[in-house]
């Protein structure tokens, strides 16, 4: 299964308050500055931007909206 990379959706796996986010909410990668650090889109339905913010690979879970197939 590949890992987060650029364009990925993400959801958050905690609340980051002082970026005004809450766990559970969906972003996409729009940069990698370093290992395991990637900043990260939070956008409405819109589509309109209300947070960017550089989370650690621990803070989100990749998101997969079709299956992926693995090696027996």
């Amino acid at each position: 299964m590949a890992g987060i990379e650029m364009h990925s959706v993400v959801a958050l796996l905690e609340d980051l308050p002082e970026h005004g986010l809450v766990r559970g909410q969906v972003g996409t990668v729009v940069e990698s500055w370093a290992p395991n650090v990637y900043e990260v889109e939070f956008a409405d339905e819109s589509g309109k931007a209300f947070a960017m913010v550089a989370l650690r690979t621990e803070q989100m879970i990749r998101l997969h909206y079709e299956p992926v197939h693995q090696a027996a």
